[in-house]
């Protein structure tokens, strides 16, 4: 990943070391400025081996919100929990999460082209689990209408959501980068608390 932003950088002239020269240099500009440092990849040698199981656990200790992201394709509905979700940027309103490579409900989000991201709150654990398991009918008994936009399933009783349309991906190593630029969002319930996940467990906030 890291020689193929390299690659593309220096595609886009990122990697010039010498500027051109100001049509009137200011007196007390250095005669010969520094060239600026040339892009390089990291080697693989030059990589400290990460075992797994550790790298887990220690990311394990940052708290996050929890998410699912649904969509509608011609199948049906489809979707799955999140927590690696984060907004972006205010202008334009981007969101991103990542998904696993390996993921079978990421092939239908991307054919539909759009989702929705509901945000779940402090007792929505089980319809989170309901969500995380691969092969089931994870839609079974869980309300929901169409998002405005895109027509994604909204879950019912979230306490917020992001109507959203695709707007790029990038690779991420065994995962995807999804970014997302919102079309409409809403927080159904204003301060309604979150549902929080930490350490592998779920848990609730406290002021």
């Amino acid at each position: 990943m890291a020689e193929t932003a390299v690659r593309y950088l220096r595609s886009v002239g990122a990697a010039t070391v010498a500027e051109p020269a100001p049509a009137r240099a200011h007196p007390d500009a250095h005669p010969h400025p520094r060239p600026r440092p040339g892009l390089r990849a990291v080697r693989e040698d030059e990589r400290l081996p990460l075992d797994p199981g550790e790298f887990r656990r220690v990311l394990g200790h940052f708290a996050s919100g929890v998410t699912v992201i649904t969509a509608r394709d011609a199948e049906g509905p489809a979707g799955f929990a999140c927590q690696s979700f984060a907004s972006l940027s205010l202008d334009p309103p981007l969101i991103a999460f990542m998904v696993a490579r390996t993921s079978t409900t990421w092939p239908r989000i991307a054919r539909a082209g759009a989702f929705c991201v509901n945000v779940l709150g402090a007792d929505q654990g089980e319809l989170c689990r309901g969500f995380a398991v691969s092969g089931a009918d994870k839609f079974a008994g869980v309300g929901h209408g169409p998002a405005p936009v895109s027509g994604a399933p909204r879950l019912t009783g979230v306490p917020a959501w992001l109507d959203c349309t695709i707007h790029a991906v990038h690779t991420g190593g065994d995962h995807l980068i999804v970014v997302g630029r919102v079309d409409a969002l809403d927080a159904v319930a204003e301060g309604g608390e979150p549902l929080l996940f930490h350490r592998g467990r779920f848990g609730h906030f406290t002021a």
